[in-house]
């Protein structure tokens, strides 16, 4: 598509260093009114660090700031703070949710730009104490959620809502700032259901119709290519291409990210469930977790199987793994290796040989402010008194900085963690390094059973293809039982033995990984729950 007149945004050799390493080198790129730019790359590609500056990021000053120039409808900009950026038109919806748990989605959206209403006091007094408009918000909530197509409830509290409607409620709460002329996507479809991707994607398409400039950034490829007109490709802090969207494959995408083939997921094996003891039974399984539904799963999981568990948003998937590991509460039966586990107690369940990789990798899964070998090798020292060195008849130990370097360097090279060093902090790394990190402190507990919970989320095609493939090698070097949720159906597909669907907070089916995606499709609409014997 060719666009008339300058754009509204131009980026020319943007450069920048973080702790003494290159992350951006001589990035440029043109930006126009009504354009939606795909911005794609591997994890530590300089994605978010680019996009961190054009929004003003503090974190960009703290770090010495940046070289080259940014422009906006012609005119040079170097924005000090997100609040320039904001002044300027531009809205940024980052990967993780910065939203305010316990207010509602109508006050999380008009926050700090609440309209007011003079009262008796500020008649007096003065305008610090005029009213909350309340009718007006709710209206302007209104309107900001109708230009995405969602049905959302503006009084509902946040910390109440599935996922997928806080993400809508993120976006929200940018489309409804005056003036608003480039909006910045980072990962908006990473939380979402395929429905729920679907309508945003509309919704972004309508907003570039009205005007618009958009920067779309997914790993999800397929939707690079559908909603975008053009696709730049990062690669180590440099644009490596910049093409029209038009005829692009996933494969050219990718391969243009990674600098090499992408391969596929491996072979499914054949599992001999006849003759392979169950090593977990969940029986009646229902858990109180805000957005999700458990009701009543029960389910038998194989010892050394890679089972899958899926469905759609808010249909208790994640609640199952959750509740399972006590972080929520729960009722039910759950019985590993012959041994019934007291529900609600998540040290009984690392303590007999279990572990989980949460998918809130920041909020359960990360010691933010630590060092990675110390992030790696924490829940093993706490857990199994690993990397610790024992004086006077273990009486006083102490870590072994040896062993605990050595743990953290293994795994960095094995998960191909990109950092400077195993002392970076865990907050300085990219969020698909950080769901990297994870795996690698669950790996290191030598767990006997792993609940893995959205696994790859906002990593990238190359990143995510290692991820799975390094499940699937633990899995059989170690003979560790895996139980990987995932939104994606194809994810699961590519690694697992058999993926159990729930729908409304059952078990609807268990089937063979290779099973046509329609019988997938059927099972999370299914209004009945099959029989134990059917599962089977």
């Amino acid at each position: 598509m060719a666009y008339q007149g300058p754009p509204v945004l131009e980026l020319r050799n943007i450069c920048k260093e973080y702790f003494g390493n290159q992350v951006l080198t001589d990035v440029s790129l043109s930006l126009h009114k009504g354009e939606i730019l795909g911005l794609v790359g591997e994890n530590g590609a300089g994605k978010s660090t680019l996009m961190n500056i054009l929004f003003g990021m503090d974190v960009i000053q703290r770090t010495g700031g940046y070289s080259g120039e940014m422009l906006i409808e012609g005119k040079l900009v170097k924005y000090q703070s997100s609040f320039d950026a904001i002044a300027d038109g531009i809205g940024m919806v980052h990967q993780e949710f910065s939203l305010l748990p316990d207010f509602s989605a109508t006050e999380n959206i008009l926050l700090n730009r609440e309209p007011h209403k003079r009262s008796f006091a500020s008649e007096v007094f003065g305008e610090r104490l005029d009213l909350l408009d309340r009718k007006s918000m709710v209206e302007k909530a209104r309107i900001a959620i109708s230009k995405l197509g969602v049905s959302i409830d503006s009084a509902m509290i946040v910390g109440s809502m599935p996922v997928g409607h806080k993400q809508f409620t993120e976006i929200a709460r940018e489309l409804s700032k005056d003036s608003i002329r480039i909006l910045v996507l980072d990962e908006p479809t990473a939380v979402l259901t395929e429905q729920e991707a679907s309508i945003l994607l509309e919704a972004i398409k309508n907003l570039a119709a009205e005007g618009i400039a958009i920067i779309f950034i997914s790993h999800r490829l397929q939707e690079v290519i559908d909603v975008c007109d053009t696709v730049v490709v990062m690669r180590d802090g440099k644009v490596v291409r910049t093409e029209s969207s038009k005829d692009l494959t996933i494969a050219q995408i990718a391969r243009w990210m990674v600098g090499r083939e992408v391969t596929q997921h491996a072979d499914r094996r054949q599992f001999d469930y006849d003759n392979t003891p169950t090593v977990l039974s969940i029986r009646n399984l229902w858990v109180d977790m805000p957005g999700e539904t458990v009701r009543d799963v029960s389910l038998d999981i194989h010892k050394g199987e890679i089972l899958g568990i899926g469905g759609l948003a808010g249909q208790g998937k994640l609640g199952v793994p959750n509740g399972a590991m006590g972080l929520f509460p729960a009722g039910g039966t759950i019985i590993f290796e012959g041994k019934r586990l007291p529900l609600n107690q998540p040290r009984a369940f690392l303590d007999a040989g279990m572990a989980f990789v949460s998918e809130d990798r920041r909020g359960v899964g990360l010691l933010l402010d630590e060092s990675l070998d110390w992030n790696i090798s924490f829940a093993a020292m706490q857990v199994n008194n690993k990397y610790l060195k024992r004086y006077l008849n273990g009486l006083l130990m102490w870590r072994d900085e040896k062993e605990i370097q050595k743990v953290a360097l293994e795994y960095i090279n094995a998960l191909e963690i990109k950092c400077t060093s195993y002392k970076q902090k865990a907050k300085e790394l990219s969020g698909g390094n950080q769901q990297k990190i994870c795996l690698a402190k669950a790996f290191a507990l030598s767990p006997r059973l792993l609940f893995v919970s959205e696994p790859t989320r906002g990593i990238d095609i190359g990143a995510k293809s290692l991820v799975l493939q390094a499940l699937r090698d633990y899995n059989e070097k170690s003979g560790t039982t895996i139980v990987m949720i995932s939104s994606e159906l194809e994810e699961l597909r590519a690694i697992c033995d058999r993926i159990a669907i729930v729908a409304d907070g059952r078990i609807t089916g268990i089937l063979p990984s290779d099973s046509p995606s329609e019988d997938f499709g059927l099972l999370m609409v299914a209004g009945q729950p099959m029989s134990m014997e059917e599962h089977a």
